[in-house]
């Protein structure tokens, strides 16, 4: 439960501060975990990313200054955090369906969306294996991308590079180079809080890297999920681990990265095991 109280009190934050700057550094440090995971897991359990859930906040008391009628447009742009007026009537269009001009105009709808509240919720029970390891560090090798910190501008990077090194014959050779466990091709998202955030395909290796880029998954105890499907079923798998297990776990997120363990090669019949870094929660 206190989790979940830790969450709210990330959504008063961002209640207090919609006319303001906006620290996801901030809100992850109410909420006990890095900017990175924090993100995951409002996507997940909100069903909407962190940044549109904060543009829909803003847009939705934007059309309430409006309907008062005691803000012009210029004013609200500069109030809501956007570089111009040309900016805010666009992202008020696209998310009311109606220009800022025309809300106080009779019969004219506006949308309002409120602010988030998050509960633990009983669901169905459906089963969940999983089990808890504690490894030391170890190296990986493989190719990498940097990742945006706002993440919904990174739904498109990580499917990229799959797709290229497939087709490029990467993923062949860092099989090659696989002598290590977890035995499997990894995807890993080294995002810390500090540095640039990088998403890795890699192989677990102690072998000479080959020209590929070098990176040290720290020690962490890991709770380690097992799955099988596709690439839609492994963010299925992460939105129930998120959702559904890390709240009721008496375990929170650790700082290492996520990683994904792809047992065979096939992607339309994977076999897959998803590593989330935890730590026993603080009496």
């Amino acid at each position: 439960m206190e989790w979940v109280e830790r969450l709210n009190q990330s959504m008063h934050y961002i209640e207090e501060h919609l006319t303001g700057e906006i620290d996801y550094e901030r809100l992850a440090r109410i909420a006990c975990c890095s900017a990175y995971h924090y993100q995951r897991m409002f996507a997940y359990m909100a069903g909407v990313t962190l940044a549109e859930y904060i543009r829909r906040r803003k847009m939705s008391l934007a059309a309430v200054d409006l309907r008062d009628g005691k803000e012009r447009v210029i004013d609200l742009a500069q109030k809501y955090g956007y570089r111009s007026p040309t900016a805010f009537n666009r992202a008020f269009q696209s998310f009311h369906g109606v220009a800022p001009s025309s809300v106080k105009d009779e019969g004219v709808s506006v949308k309002s969306f409120s602010p988030i509240v998050f509960r633990i919720a009983v669901k169905g029970a459906t089963e969940m294996n999983y089990r808890i390891e504690t490894k030391e560090a170890f190296r990986v090798v493989g190719v990498s991308a940097p990742l945006d910190r706002e993440i919904e501008n990174n739904f498109m990077v990580v499917p990229k590079m799959w797709q290229e090194a497939a087709a490029d014959g990467t993923i062949q050779k860092l099989a090659e180079r696989m002598d290590a466990p977890p035995m499997g091709l990894l995807g890993v998202s080294a995002c810390h809080d500090e540095g640039q955030w990088k998403y890795f395909i890699a192989v677990s290796s102690t072998k000479e890297s080959g020209g590929f880029e070098e990176y040290v998954v720290p020690a962490s105890t890991w709770a380690i999920f097992s799955g099988t499907g596709t690439n839609q079923s492994v963010q299925e798998l992460e939105r129930r681990i998120l959702s559904e297990w890390l709240p009721a776990s008496g375990y929170e997120y650790a700082n290492a990265p996520d990683l994904e363990v792809y047992l065979n090669p096939d992607p339309q019949n994977a076999r897959y095991e998803v590593w989330i870094p935890v730590a026993k929660k603080k009496p």
